[in-house]
């Protein structure tokens, strides 16, 4: 997109030295065993950490260390974080946020910089709720953006608790930048709202979990699966219309497949096409784009599509730009992914065509 960010990434404030009483009241003796207990601490917590028994690369910080008596710390493993389908799943939810707010002039290059005030978080969830928020719109004190962040994610899970949501996210945890925090709540949100995405499969990271209990620091390694199958995620969304004709009165559904199937042709035959399988012959996209441009009354330049697609990214590429033009037409973004019709989906392919049925039956 071509307008400038309103926002930027600022880079992660340094850690202020920690200071005890003890350490204030100065002295050779007491800053030598501060000095050890520190050392010991922060060689403890790598000791646990590298243990030959869950080995890891972490590199602890003091913060990560100096913990009170059963307290607990969690660090995303550098192994995790680096890997390639982590990174990808990042990637899609960096791609989906700038296209939502794509009118606010908002652009996120880091979930974790750019998510944790909460300014992000209230625009994604303002554009996809419909809902607005009672909220400052800029805050720049520690105080503002957690007040911010509480009324969003006040809202979030007042919204998803009832669809049997697990809430892995919290004040603190999205606002100290924890990356799989904000990634929970990012996928929970694309697929509550039925994002026209596709989410990774199978992807899960691991969690190395400092605790310190009776003085020593206990670490474990905790998996935790961000995404899973899109069969599975997509059975959290509420059934419609489809999935009851598909289950339940596949007669039923032969008569709205020839009801769209005699929609596209009075078009299609106006460039002497005709279809007869609405799964497949949609599937590259070259009839959708066509349909489009026939039902605006305009010609699509050839240049901007494939009309003789032969790879799945470009048949992708032929069905993203035909809902680029049903919006531009007026309607909204189907909720059906593109990569599900290129797939050959029968529900997300007669999801879209019976969002055209509905918005041009009038139309010669």
């Amino acid at each position: 997109m071509s307008a400038p960010p309103i926002r930027s990434s600022t880079p992660q404030s340094k850690m202020k030295k920690d200071e005890s009483f003890l350490g204030k009241l100065g002295g050779t003796l007491v800053r030598k065993k501060k000095s050890k207990e520190v050392n010991d601490l922060h060689e403890e917590g790598r000791n646990a950490i590298n243990s030959p028994l869950q080995p890891s690369n972490m590199t602890l910080l003091p913060e990560d260390t100096l913990l009170e008596e059963n307290a607990e710390r969690s660090m995303l493993d550098p192994l995790s974080r680096d890997s390639p389908k982590f990174r990808e799943l990042q990637r899609v939810l960096i791609d989906w946020i700038n296209n939502e707010l794509e009118e606010d002039r908002i652009i996120v290059k880091d979930l974790e910089e750019d998510l944790y005030d909460g300014q992000v978080l209230q625009k994604l969830f303002e554009k996809l709720s419909g809902r607005k928020l009672n909220v400052a719109e800029v805050t720049q004190s520690e105080i503002g953006q957690k007040q911010k962040l509480q009324t969003v994610l006040e809202a979030v899970n007042e919204l998803l608790r009832p669809h049997s949501w697990t809430i892995e996210w919290s004040v603190d945890s999205i606002h100290t930048k924890s990356l799989v925090a904000i990634v929970y709540l990012l996928v929970a949100l694309a697929m509550h709202f039925q994002a026209p995405i596709r989410l990774p499969e199978q992807v899960s990271v691991q969690v190395v979990v400092v605790k310190k209990k009776e003085g020593v620091l206990q670490t474990s390694h905790v998996n935790k699966e961000l995404t899973t199958t899109t069969e599975i995620m997509m059975g959290r969304f509420e059934r419609d219309a489809f999935d009851t004709l598909l289950d339940h009165a596949p007669d039923k559904l032969n008569v709205v497949k020839k009801s769209l199937i005699t929609f596209v042709n009075k078009h299609l035959n106006k460039l002497n096409l005709e279809v007869t399988e609405l799964e497949s012959q949609f599937a590259d996209g070259v009839y959708l784009v066509l349909l489009m441009g026939l039902l605006e009354d305009y010609f699509v330049p050839l240049y901007n599509f494939y009309l003789t697609p032969e790879t799945f990214e470009q048949k992708v590429h032929n069905v993203s730009f035909a809902f680029e033009l049903m919006q531009d037409g007026g309607l909204r973004r189907p909720k059906a992914r593109p990569e599900d019709v290129v797939n050959l989906n029968l529900k997300s392919t007669l999801r879209v065509l019976y969002n055209l049925f509905t918005n041009y039956k009038h139309a010669e």
